[in-house]
């Protein structure tokens, strides 16, 4: 019997320390050997950087970098400086490709054009979302679109795509004139109920009512309403989900039952259940209508696409589940990013006024000098040139995205350089489309004219221009934006002249998207017919 108990405790140890060596071997592994074997495939190609140290790698330096702005201190030419300072630090330092570290994880930033072109022509799965930045936003976004990689990622793709097609937005143009009447009328009783004819308007606020109206209508058929708790819960997830801790690489902690935890978990509940119901209800009348009868938007696509597919294990096994992530995907992007497109692009219309003036007699040009109406008509879109350039610029200086990220899941040779596996890359979009190199020493100014012969001939690396991101996984709903921006611009701009206001205050700030701090303050005024 104590042989046998000997025996017994003896095959234990060694289970218990194959389990510890095992797990020791993994950790190093982790924890020294894979940063460091990242770190030599990289400095082996001459790319250098600030030297990390163990365990936090350069995240004390990325903190106490602070903005050195120019001797002008120009607040609408000086602001990137304060956004990420480090990246302008560093690149200054180091040239427009480095690599940096954030505790075990290993950055490559990369400001090189010619390396941009070769992300941008890269269309294998093994450049995807950095796994690390998508785990936080679980809850707000799913496993949907702008999360997912692989087949997940490929699946959702295809079946949105088809939905915004010219052909398919074309549908959608009543819509968005629709919409953008409404909010017309509400700024002229502002403005008729000032006496003096001028009303001071936060932009923005009306400008994300207006764009989540033309979402919920366009792509699930609902009005405002359905989707307004929606968008307020999505933008309190969104609020809580832009802090440095995720960029920096901190751990991710959601998992405790902290308060903040508990709360991001009960907003993901309620807006799940505030989706589901909005598909509930379109499966109903499904049901009751006749197959002739049912509906064409993106919400419709998305329920047959998620009943009908039957190659991917996580479709089939979690249908609703994939409805609703690829249904909050729609509601966030769809309306944040334009929304902040159009009010970043009627503050430049504001601070140069000979612009505004030249949009406004193009539309008045265009339309007759009627009201700008029946967009159906495509000729009359494609005249608008002068709209299409200031569109252009405003979006290469204040376009809503900050980054472009990717997370190298398999070795790869990207322009010159092979990045190995497990590397992330950093595009830092403000600081890109400022690029002296690119864009000339007046990079900074806003000059629609520069694109008056197109992208291709307003830089000297066009691909370097990712308003909408880059590659594969850019916007798929850019026509849509475009369309929408083009709509509403020239509604607002032939009703309304826009002056920056006094209390404006200058401060663009990172919240998953490039926002106004302090709200965008402009004056606005109403414009007789004749655009005067």
């Amino acid at each position: 019997m104590e042989l046998e108990y000997q025996w017994v405790m003896g095959k234990l140890w060694w289970t218990v320390g194959l389990i510890v060596i095992s797990s020791v071997i993994i950790l190093v592994e982790k924890v020294l050997l894979k940063p460091r074997r990242i770190r030599s495939v990289i400095e082996k190609q001459g790319i250098n950087g600030p030297k990390p140290s163990f365990p936090y790698g350069n995240i004390s330096e990325m903190q106490q970098i602070r903005p050195q702005p120019s001797a002008s201190a120009d607040p609408y030419q000086e602001w990137i400086h304060s956004l990420f300072p480090y990246f302008q630090t560093w690149k200054q330092r180091y040239g427009s490709v480095y690599l940096y570290s954030t505790g075990l994880k290993q950055h490559l930033y990369v400001g090189k054009p010619e390396l941009i072109k070769d992300i941008n022509l890269h269309t294998s799965l093994d450049l995807g979302r950095p796994s690390y930045l998508s785990k936080p936003l679980m809850p707000m976004l799913g496993n949907g679109i702008l999360r997912a990689n692989g087949q997940l990622w490929s699946f959702q793709r295809n079946l949105i795509v088809p939905e915004f097609f010219m052909s398919k937005i074309k549908n959608m143009i009543d819509i968005m004139e629709e919409s953008t009447l409404t909010i017309i009328k509400k700024w002229e009783t502002c403005i008729t109920e000032n006496k003096e004819k001028i009303a001071e308007i936060v932009i923005e606020v009306d400008l994300k009512i207006l764009t989540e109206d033309i979402i919920s209508k366009a792509c699930f058929g609902s009005d405002y309403t359905q989707g307004k708790q929606i968008f307020s819960k999505l933008k309190d997830m969104q609020a809580a989900l832009s802090k440095p801790s995720i960029l920096f690489g901190f751990l991710n902690l959601s998992f405790f039952p902290t308060k903040e935890s508990k709360e991001m978990w009960r907003l993901k509940k309620e807006v799940d259940e505030l989706v589901m119901n909005i598909v509930c209800n379109r499966e109903i009348q499904n049901r009751e209508n006749n197959l002739n009868e049912k509906r064409s938007d993106l919400l419709q696509k998305i329920l047959e696409g998620a009943a009908n597919d039957t190659s991917l294990k996580d479709v089939v096994q979690n249908k609703n589940r994939t409805i609703i992530d690829l249904c909050k995907n729609i509601y966030f992007a769809g309306s944040e990013s334009t929304a902040l497109a159009i009010t970043w692009t009627l503050l430049m219309l504001a601070l140069h006024p000979e612009w505004q003036q030249r949009v406004r007699s193009e539309i008045l040009d265009t339309f007759d000098n009627s009201s700008p109406r029946f967009f159906r008509d495509s000729t009359k879109l494609q005249k608008l040139k002068v709209l299409t350039t200031v569109i252009q610029e405003s979006l290469r200086l204040y376009g809503p995205g900050v980054f472009a990220t990717r997370e190298v899941l398999a070795d790869m040779k990207l322009g010159e350089f092979v990045l190995p596996k497990g590397i992330f890359t950093w595009l830092f979009i403000p600081s890109l489309h400022r690029d002296i190199d690119n864009w000339g020493t007046d990079a900074t100014k806003f000059k629609p004219e520069r694109f008056d012969n197109g992208v291709s001939a307003a830089c000297k690396y066009p691909q370097a221009y990712i308003p909408f991101g880059l590659g594969s996984r850019s916007c798929l709903g850019q026509n849509f934006a475009i369309t929408q921006m083009k709509i509403i611009l020239s509604l607002l701009i032939y009703n309304f002249s826009f002056e920056v206001s006094p209390n404006y205050k200058h401060f663009p700030v990172y919240n998953m998207l490039l926002m106004p701090k302090y709200g965008l303050k402009l004056l606005v005024t109403k414009v007789d017919s004749s655009g005067k």
